[in-house]
């Protein structure tokens, strides 16, 4: 221990390595704090907000050749559509064209991918009538009838299905899947099913 002139005396010890590992450890803690308070915060800006209130899905059988499209009209008159991918609030999130280009190369190797899904979002919803139509666009084996699965889902507050059924498509046929009525709140207040054709070319 160093005395009150400075000097160290006989029969006192002296550690000069904790003092220098201590030393390091005050570091080392010092910079990591700065370093810490230097790396930048996420950017906002980047999020992209994938909230939706209604979610419209059509399946056909995986690796199917065929080409379903799913139409979609809101209370307004506006259709998504594989040529119009936004309409109003909503938005056509993949145009599924059945097994057209439908693979990937992987390190030389292609890969399929057997899924057959249309689906089309609603980022918001206004008070009147919706109009879910399925097109047959392209029948590489009629007159084979292909099953098509069609769901509705209001996603908020909780997941609840709106309507579910499976049709057959043939023959580049068009139907009328479901017109479903919302009010002000988005609450389904009546649901019908004739015909109200909307496919375009």
């Amino acid at each position: 221990m160093k005395s009150s002139d400075g000097f160290f005396y006989e029969g006192e010890v002296f550690y000069p390595f904790q003092d220098m590992l201590f030393n390091a450890l005050l570091s080392f803690t010092f910079m990591f704090l700065v370093a810490f308070m230097l790396i930048n915060p996420v950017a906002q800006d980047a999020k992209i907000d994938p909230k939706a209130e209604f979610l419209i899905t059509i399946n056909w059988p995986d690796n199917h050749p065929d080409d379903m499209d799913l139409y979609v009209q809101d209370p307004q008159g506006g259709v998504v559509w594989y040529k119009g991918r936004e309409a109003g609030l909503m938005h056509l999130d993949r145009d599924d064209r059945g097994n057209f280009r439908d693979t990937i190369v992987v390190d030389g190797q292609r890969i399929q991918n057997p899924l057959n899904q249309e689906t089309v979002s609603m980022r918001g919803f206004m008070a009147g009538e919706y109009t879910v139509n399925v097109h047959q666009y392209l029948a590489q084996n009629a007159p084979e009838r292909v099953p098509v699965s069609v769901k509705i889902e209001k996603l908020n507050p909780v997941v609840t299905l709106v309507y579910y059924a499976t049709i057959d498509m043939h023959d580049q046929i068009e139907q009328t899947v479901a017109r479903f009525t919302l009010d002000n709140d988005g609450k389904v207040v009546d649901m019908r099913f004739d015909p109200k054709p909307l496919a375009r070319r």
